[in-house]
């Protein structure tokens, strides 16, 4: 039986996804956030992601390594920042180890051109990559989920390279 394998798309709009190490996609977790980050904004939090993780009995993860954005604001920094290390956190504490993908490096693995804004680039990959599972992809607001399963994809591609 192939291993199952976490593609993590880090931030408040992220996702969780769970697949085999041979790329069948298996299901997708938008991110466990509550409004009760600093001045109510929204955040990871970690016994809800832990529980997502713990359940998927995961072997290994893939995550997005993300910095702070040009123009982003320190509020919206710290809070990006905080997201990867929940993440990182709760991946460490549940022995999970992870291998973290640049945007550039996930995007270009997959055949998403460089350049802003490839949300829609993102869903439309997914849905030709994982066809039966195109409802996941739907709505503008499930980049997340289409970004989180890329970049599983990208990790194993990455992986699978002499």
């Amino acid at each position: 039986m192939p291993d199952i394998v976490l593609g993590i798309d880090i931030g408040a709009a992220g996702a969780v996804a769970l697949m085999t190490s041979n790329g069948e996609l298996i299901d997708t977790f938008d991110m466990p956030c509550l409004n009760d980050g600093p001045a109510g904004r929204r955040a990871v939090n970690p016994a809800l992601l832990a529980e997502i993780v713990a359940k998927s009995h995961a072997t290994s993860a893939f995550v997005e390594s993300v910095n702070a954005r040009p123009g982003e604001g320190p509020t919206g920094a710290f809070a990006f920042g905080r997201s990867r290390g929940v993440v990182e956190g709760v991946l460490g504490a549940l022995g999970v180890p992870v291998s973290f993908l640049t945007p550039p490096q996930w995007k270009r693995l997959v055949g998403i051109a460089p350049g802003k804004d490839q949300k829609d680039a993102a869903r439309s990959a997914a849905i030709r990559r994982w066809p039966g599972s195109a409802r996941l992809f739907a709505r503008k607001r499930d980049d997340g989920r289409a970004e989180a399963c890329l970049i599983g994809a990208a990790g194993l591609a990455r992986e699978a390279r002499p």
